[in-house]
């Protein structure tokens, strides 16, 4: 039997939470990757068959819990990045890092509009179009982040 280790996956979403949560300066806030959408991102392009929105919304319900979010907040948000993440995963694997650059940056955006959807609903907009900054670090962070993350699963054959 063929080794599957399938607890990287846990252990990066779980890294990615808690990196979520790290306290950072107040100016610094809005500038905070997307960590946890980074990884869903990453394992449903790289898992499709196995990962898809069922995965993303129970890491969404975990980071509404480690964050204190308004419960379903991050899970919609990521169960609808998942969606699109399936709709496109055979042509993003084809994109340049450019393209890959500006899909996550889109698919992170859709991320990021949802959550402040939600927090309007409950009450708390956020002004003018601050709750995007995320989205464009994340972005940054991909070309960084993705190499490595292909490396580990590749050398561990996580399947």
């Amino acid at each position: 039997m063929e080794p599957n280790n399938r607890w990287f996956i846990g252990v990066t979403v779980l890294l990615a939470l808690l990196l979520s949560v790290m306290p950072l300066p107040y100016q610094w806030l809005w500038f905070r990757p997307a960590f946890v959408a980074l990884i869903v991102i990453f394992w449903i392009n790289r898992m499709p068959q196995s990962l898809g929105v069922g995965f993303a919304w129970l890491v969404g319900l975990l980071e509404d819990f480690a964050t204190g979010a308004v419960l379903g907040t991050h899970a919609l948000a990521l169960g609808a990045l998942a969606y699109f993440c399936l709709l496109t995963y055979r042509r993003t694997r084809a994109f340049n890092p450019a393209q890959q650059l500006m899909w996550v940056f889109v698919l992170v955006g859709i991320h990021q509009v949802i959550g402040n959807w939600v927090h309007s609903l409950a009450g708390k907009p956020v002004p003018g179009l601050v709750f995007l900054w995320p989205a464009l670090t994340s972005a940054l962070l991909w070309p960084l982040v993705t190499p490595w993350l292909d490396r580990t699963a590749g050398r561990l054959q996580v399947r």
